[in-house]
């Protein structure tokens, strides 16, 4: 079955709907000898608004129509009808997403929680009718004012996945394996590099019903703080993170020394975002069936003086150790 796409960064176009023009007109009733101006009001715009949605898990949606317009008000009628307002327009989008004004990049506000709104771009006011401007020396006046325009704007809607934990790792670290062994997530697996395209989030339903959200970065490399691979892309998603797991493959199957992908990983993280240096973690000392694991773990801990959880994701060896080192470490609420 064919994937579907992600997108967590598009750049959409937001037209509010124009006031309605008010109405010039006058009464022509029987018994009504002099009659009177009788124009009533438009109708408001629409107005445009972004809405978190829990089920909503990319921006792919508006990257394919990232032209969105809401309702024009209706302009006023005879006999002091109010014409109709605009419909407004309500856009579901991921929670975690981030609004930039799209010439300054500057945040004009963030959706973190399902069902919170913003309103993005407010509709136009409805013209005034002629029935408004009534004096004590013009009692049939003719004058009325048009709706007010829309506000149209350009922004960028930019998507940082809202979980608990971050796995973060280099790829082919069994990430993937690990998120399907600890939550309810089936993330696609395979044996090369990338098969974690877009973020994943499982849930962890712990023994006394707390539900841990568990996102799976794609695989970090080198230099991906400047854009390299997919992890520029894909870094601002660990930011909203509150714990850390540092996956590691102890086996080195890649040719590569855990020790070292442990030191680029937090050097990357630091570069992108030197907060993350501080956010709490623990080490996950992954694939401990493979040859080199146990030679390779104790240099880990010698160089760094750390202790890692020993597990076996494939095998779901260790689950049961690397859960209760995480809920030791998460010592009140405030933690996760």
């Amino acid at each position: 079955m064919k994937t579907r796409a992600f997108k967590d960064r598009v750049k959409v176009y937001l037209s509010a709907g124009d006031g309605g023009d008010g109405s010039n007109g006058f009464r022509r009733e029987k018994f009504v000898p002099l009659g009177g101006p009788s124009g009533g009001d438009g109708g408001n715009g629409g107005s445009v608004y972004l809405v978190g949605d829990a089920q909503v898990d990319s921006l792919l949606d508006l990257y394919y129509r990232p032209h969105q317009k809401a309702e024009h008000g209706v302009k006023g009628l005879n006999r002091d009808c109010h014409g109709k307002n605009g419909k407004d327009l309500i856009i579901k989008v991921p929670c975690g997403t981030v609004i930039h004004d799209h010439e300054t990049n500057a945040v004009m506000g963030e959706i973190v929680d399902d069902g919170e709104m913003i309103c993005v771009a407010k509709g136009g006011q409805g013209g005034l009718g002629n029935k408004h401007f009534i004096t004590s020396s013009n009692q049939a006046p003719t004058d009325f004012t048009v709706g007010e325009e829309g506000i149209k704007l350009e922004v960028w809607l930019e998507l940082k996945s809202i979980a608990d934990i971050g796995l973060v790792g280099y790829p082919n670290a069994g990430k993937s394996t690990l998120l399907t062994a600890m939550t309810n997530a089936h993330p696609k697996i395979g044996a090369y590099p990338f098969t974690t395209l877009n973020p994943i989030i499982g849930t962890w339903e712990t023994e006394d019903y707390k539900k841990i959200r568990i996102a799976d970065i794609p695989g970090l490399i080198e230099g991906a703080h400047e854009g390299i691979g997919l992890g520029h892309d894909f870094l601002r998603h660990i930011e909203r993170t509150k714990f850390l797991l540092f996956v590691l493959d102890m086996g080195g199957e890649d040719g590569r020394s855990p020790l070292e992908d442990y030191r680029q990983l937090k050097d990357e993280l630091r570069l992108y975002n030197e907060e993350l240096e501080n956010r709490p973690y623990l080490i996950v000392a992954n694939k401990m069936d493979a040859p080199d694991s146990g030679k390779n773990l104790k240099e880990l801990i010698r160089e760094t003086g750390e202790k890692p959880i020993e597990v076996c994701a494939a095998l779901k060896e260790g689950m049961a150790t690397l859960k209760a080192a995480i809920l030791e470490r998460i010592t009140n609420e405030e933690d996760l």
